[in-house]
């Protein structure tokens, strides 16, 4: 297990944010949804928590195959998704992130925001006072982002807004930017599997820490769309995208729940015989015992090596944030 804190600040109140992530994560999710990949919307109704009250709960599939590094797209179905579940109880999310076909491997991120500069040390005391963490500040103006994400009219640096004025971020504007929120996200990863378990979390960190960065300037970026709607009119926006979106997703994944299982199974195989440092066919079983029927006759204990350089910068996956890593990375 891997466990993060990110903070990440905006030139926003908590209350208008309210509005502005929901607006950037479907329309995000729209853009980055195309040829059968990115987000399909499952599930989206109001849901209500005995603690934490009135909320809104969220399924979602994230297809991302082509997003996967080379050596992953090798070995994994070529009909692959994530699940990502939310439950929004702004300013408090849960998401949760996980996958069939990897039963070791699942993502969880609890957000709170706070009208201050990421100030606050104690805000997940009763979450995880006594773990140990690396806190991660993301400045959505100075930080730098891969090349080929970049638009000069989403960088901060250069935006300006017509309605709020804000905008033309310089270095060091947390310290006296007002309004100013703060995102804090605590973000565990896990994959639980002998030999890939450091390699795998963190590269998922290095990715969800990309992720948040390009989202957070995209709702700043594009304030003076949601700027002036109202929470019906974003609710309502966002069931117009989410419908459009699974148009542009769904119509290309047509395989059946066994068909995907088949693949899943096969490419588990495929990824211990040509990934993996010699294992028994005993610890094999340990590893996948949640997946069923896997045939680990067909396994070797020989030593394999990788085809290719698995260090290989990869392509991130932007359409796995896009609902909230998307967003439910930045919840929704």
């Amino acid at each position: 297990m891997l466990l993060k804190e990110y903070r990440i600040c905006m030139p926003l109140t908590v209350d208008e944010y309210k509005i502005g992530q929901l607006y950037m994560i479907s329309k995000h999710s729209h853009e980055q949804s195309d040829r059968g990949e990115g987000v399909e919307v499952v599930q989206n109704e109001p849901f209500e928590d005995p603690h934490h009250g009135n909320g809104q709960f969220t399924e979602k599939r994230v297809y991302l195959n082509s997003k996967l590094p080379s050596w992953a797209r090798a070995v994994v179905p070529k009909i692959f998704y994530v699940t990502e579940k939310a439950w929004n109880y702004y300013p408090y999310t849960i998401t949760e992130y996980t996958c069939s076909f990897l039963p070791k491997f699942s993502i969880h991120i609890e957000t709170k925001y706070e009208d201050n500069k990421g100030s606050n040390d104690r805000i997940f005391d009763n979450e995880a006072k006594d773990l140990e963490r690396e806190v991660c500040f993301i400045d959505i103006a100075c930080d730098e982002i891969p090349e080929r994400y970049y638009k000069e009219s989403e960088d901060p640096k250069h935006f300006k807004s017509e309605k709020t004025g804000r905008g033309q971020l310089r270095e060091g504007w947390r310290d006296s930017h007002q309004p100013i929120m703060c995102s804090y996200k605590l973000v565990t990863v896990k994959f639980e599997v002998w030999g890939l378990q450091t390699r795998v979390e963190q590269f998922v960190h290095k990715v969800v820490r990309d992720i948040l960065l390009i989202g957070h300037r995209q709702a700043f970026a594009w304030v003076d769309e949601w700027y002036d709607m109202t929470m019906d009119d974003v609710r309502e926006y966002e069931k117009n995208m989410h419908e459009q979106t699974n148009i542009k997703v769904c119509n290309q994944h047509s395989s059946t729940v066994d068909d995907i299982e088949s693949h899943a199974q096969t490419s588990v195989c495929r990824i211990f015989k040509t990934c993996c440092p010699p294992f028994t066919k005993r610890t094999l079983k340990l590893i996948f015992e949640n997946t069923a029927d896997v045939q680990f006759s067909t396994f070797h204990t020989k030593t394999c090596r990788h085809p290719e350089a698995v260090g290989e910068e990869p392509e991130l996956g932007l359409n796995w944030t896009v609902s909230p890593l998307a967003s439910r990375f930045f919840d929704s």
